[in-house]
């Protein structure tokens, strides 16, 4: 699939503002700024920024525990995100969410979910929603290979195959739920080949290949939107830093097996190619951009410690039951 260079450049950006966000993200949680908890995304940047480059704000994603990533990759406020990991009044959630929970409706964030697979039944909905809105638009469920062996993962693709929804499902398939290793829980290698039970298509790609992650969540958009329904698409990629940044934290990972996988980088295969195939990027215009970038997290931060923090009242509001 033929890319413009200056889209390539433009998922550069989106790509190394994600590992900049993250990066910041665990270093202030680490020095106490931070409350709760945080899941990096580092190292799957190009599955996020690869999916979300074909959809629109009227487009719906759902996300995961490890969401900033893909909130980043739909367009949300960095500003509005830091703001909600400082537990501030102008975060997305007002400060009351966290890390796991940001949301935002007005970009087709529907938002990211704590609860393993939980997001599996709420894109089944949305799914519907778009089916019976008729105006072509799509929604993406982003779950991990953890998520997979859950029930709503069956049920809701089962679904959405029966009624041919406008959805595609994309497994971030880590290689690692939580501190388990896929390899002990999955009954067979690739979670894409269970594409076949609900006669719908499985396709593995290279998640850290921007380019192999764009081509497949291409087609499987343009299937989506035809009214064919869904696609499960498994991305190989890895997460460089452990399950969460708390502290004493176990990674009960290989050490070579991690430093493999960073060899694999997605940020620095994408510069490579714009360097040495496009040889329209230099490294002085790469710093330039993550100098750039940086700022822009800086200013998120000094916007978010600038922010209130919410009032104790606030606790009772927003607050819904049957």
């Amino acid at each position: 699939m033929d890319i413009a260079p200056e889209k390539q450049r433009d998922m550069l950006r989106q790509m190394q503002t994600i590992r900049r966000f993250e990066e910041r993200a665990s270093d202030d949680y680490h020095a106490g700024d931070i409350y709760g908890v945080v899941h990096c995304y580092i190292g799957e940047e190009a599955v996020a920024v690869g999916v979300c480059s074909h959809l629109t704000d009227d487009d719906k994603i759902i996300s995961t525990h490890r969401g900033h990533g893909h909130c980043i990759a739909k367009g949300a406020d960095l500003n509005r995100m830091m703001a909600e990991l400082y537990g501030r009044e102008t975060g997305y959630c007002k400060g009351k969410g966290g890390s796991m929970h940001i949301a935002d409706f007005g970009i087709g964030m529907l938002g990211a979910n704590g609860i393993v697979a939980g997001g599996l039944p709420i894109i089944a909905g949305a799914g519907l929603a778009a089916q019976m809105d008729g105006q072509g638009g799509v929604a993406v469920c982003f779950f991990g290979d953890g998520a997979s062996n859950a029930g709503p993962f069956h049920e809701s693709i089962n679904i959405a195959a029966k009624w041919k929804l406008p959805i595609f499902y994309i497994c971030e398939n880590n290689l690692h739920s939580a501190q388990t290793p896929a390899s002990k829980t999955l009954a067979q290698d690739d979670v894409a080949a269970r594409a076949t039970g609900y006669g719908i298509p499985g396709v593995i790609v290279d998640g850290n290949d921007i380019f192999a992650v764009h081509e497949a969540a291409g087609a499987a958009v343009a299937r989506a939107r035809a009214g064919e329904g869904p696609t499960l698409i498994e991305c190989k990629t890895y997460r460089w830093r452990a399950h969460t940044e708390r502290p004493g934290q176990p990674d009960h990972r290989d050490p070579a097996e991690i430093e493999a996988w960073k060899k694999t980088d997605p940020i620095a295969r994408l510069v490579d190619h714009l360097k040495t195939r496009q040889g329209q990027f230099s490294d002085e215009e790469f710093e330039a951009m993550d100098a750039e970038i940086l700022g822009t997290i800086q200013a998120s931060v000094e916007f978010s410690k600038a922010s209130p923090f919410p009032a104790p009242e606030a606790a009772l509001e927003d607050l819904f039951a049957d």
